[in-house]
């Protein structure tokens, strides 16, 4: 039995240049905390418990999904692939969907908004992106096993408040958990409540340094399993700023049992800290912001966590390299699991070059669960 809880806390949750990459050739061409309960959606799930009774959950993370396109500009590079598509929605997932039906948890960045407004605040005018697309594709998410999204992004605010209201409403009223740094979103499954917090980092740290902490340990009191994830770094860059490190490890020794980063659209190394896995950028996922970006390659993080009276361990995690098109020419908007050795071997090695300088670098990537 799967439960989706959203519990609202607004007002109360108080409290250098890119390093490395590589060119990727495919030889084969491969095609808080608030007393009430908001709102409860259930649905189906096989319960699934070790021989002990925990439970075991496993969780996949993947970096930026953004889809639809800018309503100031006449060419919509999305809408233009959806109609190849035939006009089915669901087109961008078909090469991941499976992955996200198996596991217990899919928790993506949500960067956009859902909405039909044109609206656009003066701060955003100048923006070189902006990304909106019609609320109806929210099913894009809820048929296709994702269950939760960070919303706490430097593209939710594009088309101002009233939008960003409206994304969170579409979200919900289509089961989708939300999180931000004022709305703790908690997800359950196997009768675990898992709970998420997200935070914009960029130009926030200084307000971020004690509230950050504060939320985490006051979620972690209530919640076995407390995902965060931020959105910080500098784009373009593959591994992560002294901010980055001070944060992620910061949320670790506040109680985090795993810090997710977006933001760079590349992939960063992942630290093992304090017991605690920080997986510093997943880099893109869906990302309708550009036909063919410099670098198509990424990964998703998949995890798993035992859980038993109240006590989370992590048991360990892999990698799935992905290119974010299932075309090397173009971006289709198609995340596709590489397959080729050399494809893999490229994101295997990116990951563990730039991870060089952090003290606390993973230095195996696992692509198979041990």
């Amino acid at each position: 039995m799967k439960k989706i809880l959203c519990l609202l806390a607004a007002g109360i949750l108080m409290m250098p240049g890119a390093l490395s990459r590589a060119e990727y050739v495919d030889e084969d061409d491969e095609d808080l905390l608030i007393e009430d309960v908001i709102e409860e959606v259930v649905t189906e799930k096989k319960e699934v418990l070790d021989t002990d009774g925990s439970a075991i959950l496993t969780i996949t993370c993947t970096g930026d999904f953004t889809i639809g396109g800018d309503s100031r500009k006449r060419k919509n590079i999305f809408e233009d692939e959806l109609k190849e598509q035939g006009g089915d929605i669901n087109f961008t997932l078909q090469n991941t969907r499976d992955i996200f039906l198996e596991d217990d948890l899919t928790l993506v960045n949500f960067e956009g908004t859902l909405t039909e407004s044109t609206y656009i605040p003066s701060n955003k005018k100048e923006n070189q992106f902006l990304f909106s697309a019609p609320p109806a594709y929210v099913t894009m998410l809820s048929e296709n096993g994702i269950e939760a999204v960070s919303l706490e992004n430097n593209h939710v605010m594009d088309h101002g408040e009233e939008a960003y209201e409206e994304t969170q409403r579409t979200l919900e009223e289509a089961g989708i958990v939300w999180s931000n740094s004022e709305h703790l979103g908690v997800y359950e499954v196997k009768g675990i409540q898992v709970a998420m917090l997200s935070y914009l980092c960029i130009d926030r740290y200084d307000k971020l340094w004690d509230k950050v902490p504060q939320d985490i340990a006051a979620a972690k009191e209530r919640y076995p399993l407390v995902i965060v994830s931020f959105h910080w770094g500098n784009e373009l860059d593959y591994a992560p700023t002294n901010n980055q490190i001070r944060m992620g490890r910061l949320a670790a020794d506040a109680g985090a049992d795993l810090v997710i980063g977006h933001h760079s659209h590349r992939m960063n190394p992942i630290e093992y800290y304090n017991g605690v896995y920080i997986c510093y950028s997943l880099g893109n996922f869906c990302f309708s912001g550009n036909s063919k970006p410099s670098d198509m390659s990424s990964f998703l993080f998949q995890i798993r966590f035992r859980v038993k009276d109240g006590n989370c361990t992590s048991r360990g995690f892999r990698i799935i390299p992905i290119r974010i098109s299932s075309r090397t020419g173009r971006n289709d908007f198609i995340p596709t699991p590489y397959t080729t050795g050399s494809n893999i071997d490229s994101v295997l090695s990116v990951l563990r070059n730039n991870g060089r300088k952090l003290e606390y670098a993973v230095t195996d990537y696992p692509l198979d669960w041990k």
